[in-house]
């Protein structure tokens, strides 16, 4: 978090030092920080709320409350650099470009880690999670979160470059075989990914958010509904169906089958435990809420004040919620949690407002991407923690700013031509 917050520093020092030379004017007629300037005045508010709990102490933990502070406006800071410096489509596209290599990386260190048998993670063993993909996060459940994303950014990419002949069979060859097969490929390798790690509710989120957006999406374009079912049929198929029966598809089957929220008792006794705990930390942390629902126990405070709680079935330590929206509720209360909800809300407006935009093909796809992303991050979120890790939390802050520009971004190379035309 340190290490984030000051790179974060670095880089927004730096932006200051190149407006002050002169890229002031530039920044004026940038018309999606105008358009983004709402939901940043929304995380600032979340900000304001959190420096009151610190200052005022009403937070039960200070320490942690001014920690997720300083992390909180590294998150402001993140979300208006990228608005500002991702404005035009080719700076847009070099962005969702790096999440896709990004992910591919994380995907293929993952699955190369547990195929070769050597467990690592980036700087020592693992200790945990042996069998599954984890990539460089401790959890495999947070590496899954940011392959949803990831992968989200690339098929959102994939359909945003796709181009607006009519279909044929040839041009859809050309889209999996061609210059945009080392995309596909990159496809392949995070789903394959995603399925090793053997996450539940982060592959249950992926298709989920991929079946309803693409559903959405196919519907809506009317003019390419074959070409854009057949592309998104192929990620489906090819991708699930085919190549991830060889990568643990099975196993993960398997575990969504024998979950067990509650003891199997026959006559009076216990002949199958239960193998999930988390559905009672929720019943458990229910008391939190309800103590303070207005003003929150403290950004950062669940740790601190949960073991007051757990009953005797509840038997290691939990430092999260492992459910985003409770432990926000709890730490936040209901006046810093709010704005954040907002917040996600209107990004997810955007990015569906994007995608309806039928006259522009390239802001349709990336309006796909942001809006799946998010939407996948949000229903894993109900079961997990992925928004207390950093890099999954700026991932998702970074998806938000672009479902931004996925609408309002500036295409030079479009102006140019209407000039000539005029």
């Amino acid at each position: 978090m340190g290490l984030f917050v000051c790179l974060m520093g670095v880089v927004g020092s730096l932006w200051a030092v190149g407006q002050l030379r002169g890229g002031a004017a530039q920044g004026s007629r940038n018309q999606a920080l105008r358009v983004a300037l709402p939901m940043l005045g929304l995380l600032l508010l979340t900000q304001a709320w959190v420096a009151v709990q610190w200052l005022a102490g009403l937070s039960l933990d200070n320490g942690s409350s001014f920690q997720y502070l300083m992390l909180g406006l590294a998150y402001c800071l993140l979300f208006f650099l990228v608005v500002s410096l991702f404005q035009t489509r080719k700076r847009l596209s070099l962005l969702l470009g790096t999440l896709v290599v990004s992910g591919t990386l994380q995907a293929f260190f993952g699955a190369f880690m547990t195929l070769s048998g050597v467990e690592w993670l980036l700087a020592g063993p693992k200790t945990s999670y042996l069998g599954d993909a984890t990539g460089t996060f401790v959890n495999r459940n947070h590496l899954a979160g940011y392959l949803e994303m990831t992968l989200a950014c690339g098929i959102g990419l994939l359909l945003a470059l796709r181009d607006g002949r009519p279909f044929s069979w040839v041009n859809l060859l050309e889209l999996l075989m061609g210059p945009k097969a080392r995309l596909r490929l990159a496809l392949v390798v995070m789903v394959i990914a995603l399925v090793m790690t053997h996450s539940r509710m982060g592959n249950t989120a992926f298709f989920a958010s991929l079946l309803l957006v693409g559903g959405l999406f196919v519907l809506l374009e009317k003019e390419h509904r074959l070409r854009n079912g057949l592309i998104l049929a192929s990620i489906i198929l090819i991708d699930v169906l085919v190549i991830s029966q060889y990568f643990g598809l099975e196993k993960l089957k398997d575990r969504v089958l024998n979950t067990r929220l509650n003891d199997v008792v026959v006559n009076g006794e216990v002949v199958q435990q239960a193998n999930e705990v988390r559905d009672d930390v929720f019943g458990y942390a229910i008391p939190l809420l309800q103590e303070r629902p207005l003003l929150g126990q403290g950004a950062g405070s669940f740790e601190a004040v949960f073991p007051q709680y757990p009953g005797e079935d509840i038997r290691i330590h939990f430092d999260h919620a492992h459910n985003d929206y409770l432990q926000f509720a709890i730490e936040f209360g209901l006046l810093g949690s709010l704005p954040l909800a907002v917040f996600i809300l209107l990004a997810l407006w955007h990015a569906l407002r994007a995608l309806w935009r039928r006259e522009s093909v390239y802001r349709s796809g990336v309006g796909f991407g942001a809006s799946m992303g998010i939407i996948a991050l949000l229903i894993h979120s109900s079961t997990d923690f992925n928004l207390q890790i950093p890099a999954n939390a700026a991932t998702l802050v970074v998806l938000c700013a672009i479902a931004v520009l996925a609408g309002s971004h500036s295409n030079p190379r479009q102006r140019k031509t209407r000039s000539q035309q005029a």
